[in-house]
């Protein structure tokens, strides 16, 4: 049984925000009054599209950057800099490549002032452990990308930390490689192996969730905000193909897919309205085949996401952007879960190339605040050209420039595909080909 008084608290979380500077100089909240809190034995899942300040909250635990505002406390301390205590696996391995596996993993051991044979042994117990054993020697350059991330793991375990922070662990490695690395940690977890309290991993995988951990905090995005808390009871080990597992998955896909509360019905279930709008690079074919796809049997117009995602191989993030693309373009409503072509979308399905590039145009115009701009200024200049440091400007306003970078790259995507204009990518300028 926990001791769940906040005496045992590894972490506390209260009202946490961040925010960082746009172009203007003015800020961008990323992070907004977050509460989190995490106990002693059990493995707690951030889990939220990317770019919902996940990953940033991750940070500001482990002292890399600090709060603009609230309270972080680690064992009851604030947190000013790296707590000890904490270790983190991140997600693109971080190994020095000019060090053999043991030197990598002593690395943590040395800095800690750990003298050479205590370290040595240390490492070599952790090197055991995690899967490694005989590659000690090895330099990263001679290891597959799991047995990389292994190194990782045991670099971070070799410390003995009470909290083990896994920033998308899992992401850069193959599907088959990621599943035994998983499955590999769980049984070590459950074994009580693994010479830590807790864990708190950031994931955008809905599965890899379920399958790992104890409590599921579900991100929104725009700012970061906890959304809500699932307790996942299932008993380990867990088995994907297990009703009560895909129910829980289902269920925290609609939870992801919730409209929220409309501020104009017109746009109901879109997030950001008017030109401030970030639009999710997509290419045009893409959604062409999506909807090909969703029109077909066996969804003939109304597929179950999970269900979608499997069948297209895709994460549950890019379901999601390719999801809320259509939807903005009137195309598909997404909800619940559930993704559904509208009669725009059916009829699309069945057009030829030119009438569906029509089709798109008119769509975008109606219902793209930004590209309706980029169309209005364009035609009402007499030259009929504009510089794209004319939108930049405008987006940096609402956005980040990294958020520009990518609004502005679907811009030129999706007006090119529908021919609504040319983008000369040398003179970085938008123009109408053949201006009306």
């Amino acid at each position: 049984m926990l001791d769940t008084s906040k005496e045992a608290n590894l972490l506390d979380i209260r009202g946490v925000c961040r925010s960082f500077p746009k172009g203007s100089g003015e800020e961008i909240l990323v992070l907004e009054k977050v509460d989190l809190t995490i106990r002693s034995g059990e493995i707690v899942g951030l889990l939220g599209r990317s770019g919902s300040g996940k990953s940033t909250l991750l940070r500001i635990i482990a002292g890399l950057i600090a709060p603009t505002a609230g309270d972080a406390r680690c064992r009851g301390e604030t947190i000013i800099g790296p707590p000890n205590g904490v270790s983190m696996v991140f997600q693109s391995f971080a190994l020095f490549p000019w060090l053999t596996v043991l030197q990598n993993v002593e690395l943590g051991l040395e800095a800690l002032g750990i003298e050479n044979a205590e370290r040595r042994k240390r490492a070599l117990a952790a090197i055991d452990l995690i899967g490694l054993d005989g590659f000690e020697s090895a330099y990263p350059k001679e290891l597959s990308g799991g047995m990389r991330q292994r190194v990782g793991f045991a670099r971070a375990l070799v410390v003995h930390p009470d909290l083990l922070l896994m920033d998308e662990p899992f992401s850069a490695l193959d599907v088959l490689t990621a599943e035994t690395l998983r499955t590999d940690l769980i049984d070590l977890w459950i074994e009580g192996r693994l010479p830590i309290k807790s864990v708190l991993m950031v994931t955008h995988n809905i599965e890899e969730a379920v399958l790992m951990c104890d409590r599921i905090l579900v991100f929104s995005s725009n700012p970061g905000r906890v959304a809500s808390e699932i307790k996942v009871d299932l008993p380990h080990p867990r088995n994907r193909l297990d009703p009560a597992f895909r129910q829980l998955v289902d269920s925290i896909y609609a939870r992801m897919t919730q409209r929220p509360e409309p501020k104009a019905p017109t746009l109901e279930g879109i997030h950001g309205t008017g030109v401030g709008m970030v639009l999710n690079h997509v290419s045009s074919n893409v959604l062409s085949g999506l909807i090909e796809t969703l029109a077909a049997p066996p969804y003939n117009g109304h597929a179950d996401l999970p269900v979608l995602a499997g069948h297209l191989q895709l994460e549950a993030d890019e379901i999601f952007h390719l999801g809320e693309s259509l939807q903005l373009l009137r195309f598909a409503q997404l909800s619940e879960g559930d993704l559904m072509l509208t009669d725009a979308g059916k009829r699309f399905a069945n057009m030829e190339t030119d009438a569906r590039k029509r089709l798109f145009a008119e769509h975008m115009i109606n219902y793209v605040p930004v590209i309706g701009l980029v169309r209005r200024v364009l035609d009402e200049r007499p030259s009929h050209t504009a510089p794209e440091a004319r939108f930049r400007n405008e987006l940096e306003d609402y956005m980040s420039e990294q958020a520009a970078d990518e609004t502005l790259k679907t811009i030129v995507s999706w007006g090119r595909y529908a021919e609504l204009f040319a983008y000369d990518e040398q003179s970085e300028t938008f123009s109408l080909e053949n201006p009306h």
